[in-house]
């Protein structure tokens, strides 16, 4: 059986996560002196607690080779007889590296290495339409196909309370023109070519979640998976049932977790979807 794995930047809650036989790679979070390991040291509850108690303002490093050496061994063992490992976008993460760099060097099992060009929510999706192909009995080669089309097929378009957290870790991308009026606006980010990029700007929240209402209705009958992701945002058992209503079926809610937390911060909330 073709195993599949991808890091805790996906976002997907861990019951979806065992339901798939997906295992994740964490990543770490450092607050102060201290790293804590996604997934295993640190909660979510216990990340927006510190996030937004006032603690230094935390910083996130990719897994190293040999974690995701350890993992490849540990599936090789189980009787894996390849691998597909979906990563976070190379863009905005050392983590598609590590996995590659430890592929490379692994001889028990074929490993097919993915730069899904995505994040959070996002790379869920694709990791979850990777994972049914994968549990349908599909070779290496196809799953590594499917892996490739569902990133290519999934998007995300969301709003942020503020830019200032994608500022401080470096992570703005080409969203970067928004800088100057942080206080002033509610961004709208998507990701293009791997990097979060700006899609508008309103003065409001309900105008910003307007726009990105309006955005799931424009995709129309190409919608063919669809999930809700947020960071403590107020407003999402409001967002969920419009988004439902709209699509005309229930969303995957998604928590961010604290790799994408630390640089997108709380009050996020959007939709990540697969067209066909």
């Amino acid at each position: 059986m073709i195993r599949v794995i991808t890091d805790s930047g996906c976002d997907l809650p861990d019951d979806v996560l065992a339901d798939n036989r997906v295992e994740v790679v964490p990543l770490t979070v450092r607050f102060g002196e201290t790293n804590y390991l996604d997934r295993h040291d640190l909660s979510i509850d216990d990340f927006w607690s510190k996030l937004t108690g006032g603690e230094e303002t935390p910083q996130t490093a990719a897994p190293s080779v040999g974690m995701f050496t350890e993992v490849y061994e540990a599936l090789a063992a189980d009787g894996a007889d390849g691998i597909v490992v979906l990563c976070m976008s190379s863009a905005i993460s050392a983590t598609h590296r590590s996995a590659a760099l430890a592929a490379e060097a692994f001889e028990a099992v074929p490993i097919r290495v993915i730069d899904s060009r995505l994040v959070s929510g996002a790379l869920g999706l694709a990791v979850m339409e990777t994972a049914k192909r994968a549990l349908a009995g599909d070779d290496l080669d196809a799953v590594a196909a499917a892996a490739s089309d569902a990133c290519e097929a999934t998007s995300l378009y969301a709003t942020l309370d503020t830019l200032e957290y994608l500022r401080r870790g470096g992570r703005i991308g080409n969203a970067a023109a928004f800088v100057g009026g942080l206080l002033d606006v509610k961004p709208i980010i998507t990701f293009e070519v791997g990097e979060v990029t700006a899609a508008g700007r309103v003065r409001t929240r309900k105008r910003a979640l307007n726009d990105v209402l309006d955005h799931l209705k424009g995709i129309g009958d190409r919608l063919q998976g669809l999930g809700v992701i947020h960071s403590e945002a107020e407003d999402l058992d409001e967002f969920v049932t419009s988004v439902t209503d709209i699509a005309g079926l229930a969303p995957i809610v998604i928590r961010i977790g604290p790799i994408v937390g630390t640089h997108a911060g709380p009050g996020v909330l959007g939709i990540v979807y697969s067209t066909g």
